[in-house]
């Protein structure tokens, strides 16, 4: 039997107020007040970052201020994406158990496989490229990303339709290594919009939700109809409560920005296929005296990440290892795209780099 999803769509709206949305979805979806549901997402020109990113690391902040581009944190993990109307953002929320019981990495392949077979549908062959992208001809036509909290899961991604280049490469500060990674030679070969692969053949937007809902239908057995309105206005409600109160803050925004400052840093990264984590460190004598882990991974609650910086301020540099590795035997991770061996390398690996005061 098919499983029936609602469909919501609030328009076009601003890239905080959208991530307050999310977050408005997974609460009430939790408590029961929202069925399982995809929500299409239309964003007002914004560069998003991962939960877990450094603000002055990934975003222009300047380049955003004069453009008019809002800047926003993400409740989700992974890297910092730039969203205008030009683009397609979508989100599923549903019930754990509706596939199983399944690690991020195989929700991840279900439902870009079914979201690359409804886009293939639209005269293109688009593939599932690990660990969350949609890729046409090895070059990024869409992200997603999501993670588990409780029983429910949030995955949501994006498809670009148009591609404005020059925003995208002015707002955010896109790694050289991610660049090298993927052997190309500039961000802008990186990605790619369904404008540019079919010029006067590019589907309206409503053709591309179209193509999605069919190929989550066809790959997933989902059914959908539109949300009631009492759906619709109860994540109004609740998503500008939550905007208000903390997602739209700045404070929210800005909670991870940069190294911490007024001695000297050692920085040390570790990536993996769940993502880079960069730690930046400062000694006090033979013990861990601040540090800071960021990075496009994948972790939920996010709060576990705080909490393991915590527990690592004022350890002995020599038993920084074993702790990583009691504070994930002792706390339980929804979602975890690293592991502990990954943020001890990264530990390390700034352990052993020379020290160097922030500019």
């Amino acid at each position: 039997m098919n499983r029936l999803f609602r469909v919501l769509d609030a328009g076009l709206q601003a890239g905080r107020l959208n991530i307050a949305l999310d977050q408005a979805m997974l609460e009430l979806h939790q408590t029961g007040r929202l069925a399982d549901s995809l929500r299409f997402i239309h964003f007002q020109p914004s560069a998003l970052l991962g939960r877990h990113q450094s603000l002055s690391a990934e975003i222009d902040r300047e380049y955003c201020r004069q453009h008019g581009i809002e800047v926003g944190r993400r409740i989700t993990g992974g890297g910092a994406i730039y969203l205008d109307p030009g683009q397609l953002g979508w989100a599923l929320v549903f019930g754990r158990g509706m596939l199983g019981n399944p690690s991020l990495d195989e929700v991840a392949r279900a439902v870009c496989e079914a979201a690359a077979v409804g886009l293939s549908r639209l005269g293109i062959e688009v593939r599932f490229r690990p660990r969350n992208d949609l890729e046409v001809e090895g070059r990024k036509v869409g992200g997603t990303g999501g993670f588990f909290d409780g029983n429910t899961l949030l995955y949501q991604g994006t498809v670009l339709v148009e591609l404005d280049t020059e925003s995208l490469l002015g707002a955010l500060r896109v790694p050289r290594a991610k660049i090298v990674r993927h052997g190309l030679d500039s961000a802008a070969q990186r990605v790619v919009s369904l404008r540019e692969l079919m010029g006067e053949r590019t589907p309206t937007i409503e053709q591309v939700q179209q193509a999605l809902l069919e190929g989550f239908h066809e790959r997933l057995g989902v059914q959908f109809e539109p949300a009631g309105a009492d759906s619709l206005a109860g994540v109004l409600q609740l998503g500008r409560q939550l905007h208000a109160q903390q997602i739209g803050r700045e404070e929210f925004v800005a909670e991870i920005d940069g190294p911490p400052r007024g001695a000297a840093v050692s920085v040390g990264t570790c990536a993996s296929p769940g993502g880079t984590i960069t730690a930046y460190l400062r000694r006090d004598g033979r013990r861990i005296g601040q540090v800071l882990l960021t990075g496009d991974f994948f972790v939920a609650p996010p709060r576990l990440v705080l909490d393991l910086e915590s527990r690592l301020r004022g350890i002995e540099i020599e038993a920084a290892g074993e702790a990583i590795e009691r504070f994930f035997l002792e706390h339980s991770a929804g979602t975890l795209s690293v592991g502990a061996a990954d943020f001890g390398r990264a530990i390390e690996a700034a352990l052993a780099a020379t020290a160097c005061r922030p500019g």
